[in-house]
């Protein structure tokens, strides 16, 4: 799986350099076999975000990209589209939205988010957002379903780990809020191509499904 997440992110032309941050000596060892670039973090670290600000304090650069680790359909295309809101110098972090399949619009798992007219986040919620109070028949609104991939500037990265944990993050358990809780804007950006994030078995056998074909 991890081959396949780190073979897409190398060929994303925009992206410098590539570096496979874990706090799993396994993982380490993987990475050494396959000559693939790894850093050990440690493993207090609570979240993505703080794992690539320690990446950020041994490596330069004026945009860091996260990656997760258990994204293996991953497309070069998701990590241009993630790039593109930088070219408005306003932007510090950009993640990206796909329109929401019927199956998920309540599940959990799949984290939805609304957005204002020009991109920027209101909200991430694992719960059902916006809610259909009048429950228009044959007019549902659009679901967008939030896809875990992140791009921050050095300046709003190295923030995140001095702010204390937010209480919107601890009651959803998604660390981006810490972010808007902040005032510290995420913009999302559109993409055509779903991914599935690999959280539990049947996860894992769905995509071994789509990558066998």
């Amino acid at each position: 799986m991890l081959a396949w997440v780190y073979e897409a992110a190398t060929a994303c032309p925009q992206l410098d350099r590539v570096v496979i941050a874990t706090d799993s000596d396994e993982v380490a060892e993987l990475c050494q076999q396959n000559n693939w670039p790894v850093q050990l973090t440690s493993a207090d670290l609570p979240s993505g975000t703080d794992r690539v600000h320690a990446i950020a304090q041994q490596i330069p650069a004026d945009i860091y990209v996260n990656i997760q680790g258990d994204e293996p359909l991953l497309k070069p295309e998701h990590l241009t589209a993630l790039l593109r809101p930088f070219a408005q110098p306003q932007v510090e972090v950009s993640t990206l939205k796909v329109l929401c399949t019927p199956e998920n619009i309540a599940n959990p798992n799949a984290v939805k988010v609304v957005t204002a007219a020009n991109g920027r986040a209101l909200y991430f919620s694992r719960a059902t957002i916006p809610y259909d109070r009048d429950a228009r028949l044959g007019n549902p609104p659009p679901y967008w379903k939030h896809i875990g991939l992140y791009a921050y500037r050095k300046s709003a990265l190295q923030r995140f780990p001095t702010l204390p944990p937010s209480a919107l993050e601890q009651t959803e358990r998604l660390e981006q809020l810490r972010f808007l809780e902040n005032n510290i804007d995420i913009y999302v950006e559109l993409t055509d191509f779903d991914t599935i994030g690999v959280d539990t078995e049947e996860d894992l056998h769905r995509v071994e499904a789509l990558l066998r074909r």
